[in-house]
């Protein structure tokens, strides 16, 4: 289990009622995909120890959050010991993303290289500033690029090979 990459998608906040139901604040883009009835999902202790597999059998978005009802688990005090504890999924239960669309984690980390087959740096960081995302290449002398990534730019990139190609506008460098 340790060298498998888990996806954090929840944080139980709370009990919800007295039949065993459980508030939680989601954190993932896909709560509807995440907290669906028969899904199931690990739940992980906010210190340390063996993470819980759950299904869930009841689900509904109330405000910011989600009240999950989880199976075998019938009443508040069977519950209550899991305020606190992290849901996850693994690394391949990702929701596919449309094609041109990319996990942040799938970026970072990524070999940037010019049209012109110039190796630029490393990508370090992505900002969402506003109309859109702008990579942060860490070059070689430490210097930080920022790439905004728009079609123009953005030419090409492989995920697996971990390389992006860009296309350097004026007033980039």
């Amino acid at each position: 289990m340790s060298d498998e990459r888990l996806l954090n998608i929840g944080k139980i906040v709370n009990t919800h009622g007295i039949k065993g139901e459980l508030k939680i604040y989601p954190q993932t883009d896909f709560p509807e995909v995440r907290f669906k009835v028969g899904n199931k999902l690990k739940m992980f202790p906010p210190d340390s120890g063996s993470p819980v597999e759950i299904e869930i059998v009841a689900a509904r978005e109330q405000k910011t959050m989600y009240v999950v009802k989880i199976k075998g688990y019938d009443n508040i005090n069977q519950v209550e010991k899991f305020k606190g504890w992290e849901l996850k999924v693994t690394d391949d239960e990702r929701v596919p993303l449309p094609e041109g669309e990319y996990y942040f984690r799938d970026i970072v980390g990524c070999e940037v290289v010019s049209d012109e087959g110039e190796t630029l740096g490393t990508v370090t960081d992505i900002l969402s500033p506003g109309a859109n995302d702008v990579w942060v290449v860490k070059m070689a002398k430490g210097k930080e690029l920022l790439l905004p990534v728009i079609d123009d730019v953005v030419l090409d990139v492989d995920v697996t090979a971990r390389k992006i190609k860009v296309h350097l506008m004026e007033g980039l460098l």
